[in-house]
């Protein structure tokens, strides 16, 4: 999410190439247990918004026992103008997460996890604009690769225009479903580039700070949508605070720690690739040969993209 290396957890030393191969699992293992968030959402059957705030509030409570667990509760103090970028990367998160919710629901989780993976372009166009980062040639064209991937997988250009095995009721709350998921993964990049040059708060603290925030401006949800009704319903809310946001957040930044850069960007696509998996294991959903076609493309723009240049490799 941020700069994982604050959150490494070196607890026994261990040989260059055993760190890289325990980093490389404990990222699959972060990215395929991220693949079934949309699982939870929909078992847990409540209004995005009601989503969103029990996976804040679950969540800060699961960061906040790793944090005491790890020794990390003193970065959690915050001064001057981190505040500020605790409150508003905060909103935007909970923004992102109430619009990518909103959006499994219209479309679907595996094509809504992989619209939202687009935010990485984001990212490097909003970086180059905003804090003047340089961006090669073969960047840029990855980018255009990306978005035509990104056209294909979102099914419009299908000849049926719709996923295999779907009843969308009207194109209008498809379509709608992937623009929430484009306003999410903006809402995102802008909270990547906020936490670059936040280097002050640490990447724990920024995101116990973030579902604390969450908790406080979405406090009336409750009220306003109802509380859970079944205790299963409170089990998969539980499920997302402390299994996609406590346990998931610890298993990656520890894993990013131990891993180069390159690496971290490819491993990055098990957690799409994971959700398209589990959409077709949980609920027979599937992607069509073109939209496969799309993800594929997209993920091999996107890895171009996160790649040093050439002159800098060997």
């Amino acid at each position: 999410m941020h700069n994982p290396t604050a959150l490494a957890l070196d607890l026994h030393p261990a040989s260059p190439s055993l760190r890289e191969r325990q980093g490389q699992w404990l990222l699959i293992a972060g990215g395929v247990l991220l693949g079934t968030i949309g699982v939870f959402v929909e078992e847990a059957g409540q209004h995005p918004l009601t989503t969103v705030w029990f996976r804040c509030a679950f969540g800060a409570l699961a960061l906040l026992l790793w944090g005491a667990g790890s020794g990390r509760l003193h970065e959690l103090r915050l001064h001057g103008r981190s505040w500020w970028v605790a409150g508003l990367t905060g909103s935007l998160m909970v923004l992102n997460w109430a619009l990518f919710f909103g959006a499994i629901a219209r479309t679907s989780i595996g094509v809504a996890t992989v619209v939202f993976h687009i935010q990485l372009i984001w990212v490097m166009i909003l970086g180059a604009w905003l804090l003047r980062e340089t961006v090669s040639a073969r960047q840029w064209a990855a980018t255009l690769l990306a978005l035509c991937g990104l056209a294909l997988t979102t099914g419009l250009l299908n000849d049926i225009a719709w996923l295999h095995g779907i009843d969308f009721g009207a194109g209008d709350s498809y379509l709608l479903g992937l623009l929430m998921c484009v306003g999410g993964s903006l809402s995102y990049a802008a909270v990547t580039l906020m936490a670059k040059t936040e280097r002050k708060v640490t990447p724990f603290a920024l995101a116990w700070w973030q579902c604390a925030v969450g908790v406080l401006i979405l406090a009336w949800v409750p009220a306003v949508y109802g509380w859970p009704a079944s205790g299963s319903s409170w089990a998969w809310l539980a499920g997302l605070g402390f299994i996609h946001t406590g346990l998931a957040y610890a298993i990656l930044f520890t894993g990013m720690a131990r891993l180069a850069i390159g690496k971290i960007a490819v491993l990055q696509f098990v957690y799409p690739l994971a959700a398209v998996v589990v959409d077709w294991l949980v609920y027979g959903r599937t992607l069509q040969p073109v939209q496969l076609g799309g993800m594929a493309l997209m993920a091999l723009a996107l890895w171009a993209i996160r790649q040093p240049p050439m002159a800098a490799t060997k």
